[in-house]
């Protein structure tokens, strides 16, 4: 069964940029991309544990803050050194100007 949950307004997110959004105890990134879709993934840095959401967003990638790191947001893969470890992604769906995740 689908847990959906409200993670954000679409307008709280600039096209190509990403926000933080903690639910549960854990942390996730809301991406809107430069396409206008949006897309989340875990929101910490497999490598270091850094919050991705102070990273910068270019394109279709993340760039984490700390060592810049490299992930597609789209698919989780992990792009460039230091990480190797790919992030989660989530599926996202929009309702009006809602933002919602799918947790498992």
């Amino acid at each position: 069964m689908a847990n959906w949950i409200a993670a954000c307004a679409a307008d709280d997110i600039d096209e190509e940029d990403v926000i933080r959004f903690d639910h549960g105890g854990r942390t996730f990134a809301i991406y809107r991309s430069p396409d206008d879709t949006f897309h989340a993934t875990d929101g910490l840095c497999t490598h270091e544990k850094v919050h991705l959401a102070d990273g910068l967003v270019m394109d279709d990638i993340i760039e984490c803050p700390k060592h810049n790191g490299r992930f597609n947001y789209k698919t989780g893969e992990a792009r460039g050194a230091p990480v190797c470890v790919n992030l989660k992604i989530y599926p996202v769906r929009r309702e009006g100007d809602t933002i919602l995740i799918e947790l498992d």
